[in-house]
């Protein structure tokens, strides 16, 4: 009788189990009638197959991890006697050998033959270990698996054509968290973040490329309900928000340079020098050496004392009264700005395209303007700092956020000249710049004639 009450305790009935359930709802609210605790309750074999290996300290579920992979990962046999698993978990203590092997039997995580004597990874056993160790191989990088892995599960349900709106909608979910960290990262004018974030933007970008072919087989499959097109055009619509913002990238990167502070005439920048404390762990050890030790006090006795005292007060002050006003003013010192010359490289490759959108002599080209030349052109010949610094407003033109604005920039953008980049590189012979990217500047007729 004491066995069965403590077996009655130890597994409680399905309307026990409702109440426990129950408890955690509001009173008016009955539990049954959520959908997801519907789902989920439908779920309770899976559910429970982790709650078994994830239950209780790391140290255990270590064990029962290392014990259900290694008999998982042998293909030479299908079935295990209890010698061969002493053979081949022989580092384990017996006593938790046996414990871990009991709860794996008893949760369906390994399945007990007694007319062989031998024990069987279950199906459902793989299946947990399968979803295991493909987050365990993409967790070695972690900005890929942030994508990755749901990149992977839509990829795999679509390939065996059992694809889940839930699905694409933790992938929808994460390309918006995306968009999110990289706008706010964008706000942030720091410019460490922001080329953290630009890095982070381009990996996203690789999956998002990836994932293109796999949303196209789902909004042409016929057989897909209204709901999973749905998802697949929302996710469609958030990789399409995530690509147009290298603009972002782009002119949050450029509004940092225009207002990066030089010191002096050395080169280095507030930027270098942020890199480089960056670069100590202990900010404090920079100022050993530095400082000056505090004052040391002399101790004397009274009689000295005394003496220092009377002469103190017995001599005569040679300027009389004490001086209390404020001491006369200086000029500060004059200081070199190093603006202007941003300023000008930036007003000359300004005057250069505004030439060629007024069809006049760009560059270097005889009587009639091209309608359409190489970048690599217009840009050189020039040093390889001024060649970069106008290839980095090229993607200005026609940006309407930035025509919209006032100044030299957004004079650059409402030019009617269109920049057409790819992906080929053109070799050449140039002392300051081995190669460029293949590219175009054509001019926009229909832009043109609408300014006149």
């Amino acid at each position: 009788m004491a066995n069965a009450a403590l077996a009655a305790d130890a597994n409680p009935t399905e309307q026990e189990q409702q109440d426990a359930l129950q408890a955690h709802f509001q009173p008016h609210v009955a539990a049954d009638e959520i959908e997801q605790v519907y789902h989920l309750k439908r779920a309770q074999p899976l559910l429970q197959v982790f709650t078994a290996l994830f239950h209780g300290g790391f140290e255990g579920v270590l064990v029962r991890l290392l014990v259900l992979r290694e008999l998982a990962n042998d293909t030479a046999t299908s079935s295990f006697s209890r010698g061969d698993i002493n053979t081949r978990l022989a580092y384990l203590l017996p006593e938790s050998l046996e414990t871990v092997l009991m709860r794996l039997r008893s949760n369906q995580l390994l399945a007990w033959d007694a007319q062989q004597a031998v024990y069987r990874v279950t199906p459902m056993a793989r299946n947990v270990l399968s979803a295991i160790d493909s987050l365990l191989g993409l967790n070695q990088n972690e900005d890929e698996a942030e994508m990755g892995f749901l990149l992977s599960q839509v990829a795999g349900a679509q390939a065996v054509g059992g694809v889940t709106v839930e699905q694409l909608q933790h992938l929808l979910g994460r390309l918006n968290d995306l968009t999110e960290e990289f706008r706010d990262a964008i706000a942030s004018g720091s410019e460490f973040r922001l080329r953290a974030s630009q890095e982070k933007w381009h990996m996203a970008c690789d999956w998002v490329e990836k994932g293109s072919e796999i949303l196209r087989a789902i909004t042409s499959d016929e057989n897909a309900d209204g709901a999973t097109h749905k998802a697949a055009q929302a996710i469609g619509r958030a990789q399409s928000t995530l690509l147009n913002m290298q603009g972002m990238f782009s002119r949050a990167l450029n509004q940092i340079e225009r207002q990066r502070v030089h010191l002096g005439q050395s080169g280095l920048s507030t930027t270098d020098i942020k890199r480089w404390l960056l670069e100590h762990e202990d900010l404090a050890q920079l100022a050993e050496g530095a400082i000056d030790q505090p004052v040391m006090p002399l101790f004397i006795t009274p009689a000295e004392m005394i003496d220092v005292a009377e002469t103190e007060l017995l001599s005569e002050r040679a300027n009389g009264a004490v001086q209390n006003g404020l001491p006369t003013g200086t000029d500060a010192p004059t200081t070199l700005d190093d603006g202007p010359a941003m300023q000008k490289e930036l007003d000359d490759w300004l005057a250069r395209l505004s030439d060629f959108a007024a069809l006049g002599n760009f560059p270097s080209v005889a009587e009639e303007a091209p309608k359409a030349v190489q970048v690599h052109e217009s840009l050189l010949p020039a040093s390889f700092a001024v060649a970069s610094y106008r290839a980095s407003l090229l993607p200005l033109l026609g940006d309407e956020s930035e025509a919209s604005l006032t100044g030299a920039t957004a004079e650059l953008a409402r030019l009617p000249v269109s920049f057409t980049p790819t992906d080929t590189m053109v070799q050449l012979q140039d002392m300051e710049v081995a190669a460029m990217s293949m590219a175009t500047l054509s001019l926009n007729m229909d832009l043109s004639k609408k300014d006149e």
